[in-house]
């Protein structure tokens, strides 16, 4: 994949990482949540929905050679929210807090700060404080 190519998929990574985790800001509290929680309101289907949407932004993290214990930090990301999901309104609660797609996302821009420094154009801090 050329640099370009990259480039796009790693912004595609971020801005599905922010829908499903940070795009939505309460008023007056100013705590984000993103499409993840609302969509895990739907019973059954929420959850699967929820889960497929980040199993996808782990596998476009794939194409940047992720180490194998990074993808399985992000594997255990998703996957606990994918179990504590499943708990009728406690779960989402926590999809809500736990926000896997922007940790994945933290650990794909840590790999990426070292092997591929020129990469960047937003810094994980940018991300980190959207939490």
């Amino acid at each position: 994949m050329d640099a370009a190519k990259r480039l796009a998929t790693l912004n595609r990574i971020r801005k599905l990482s922010r829908i499903m985790d940070t795009s939505i800001r309460i008023p007056g509290i100013g705590f984000r949540i993103g499409l993840d929680p609302i969509i895990g309101l739907v019973p059954g289907a929420g959850d699967l929905i929820s889960t497929a949407f980040s199993a996808y932004i782990i596998y476009l993290a794939t194409r940047f050679g992720i180490p194998r214990q990074d993808l399985t930090k992000m594997i255990f990301n998703v996957g606990l929210e994918a179990v504590v999901g499943t708990v009728p309104l406690v779960g989402d609660l926590f999809d809500a807090f736990y926000k896997s797609n922007i940790r994945n996302l933290e650990i794909l821009e840590q790999h990426l700060t070292v092997v591929e420094p020129k990469i960047e154009e937003v810094p994980v801090e940018f991300y980190a404080s959207k939490r």
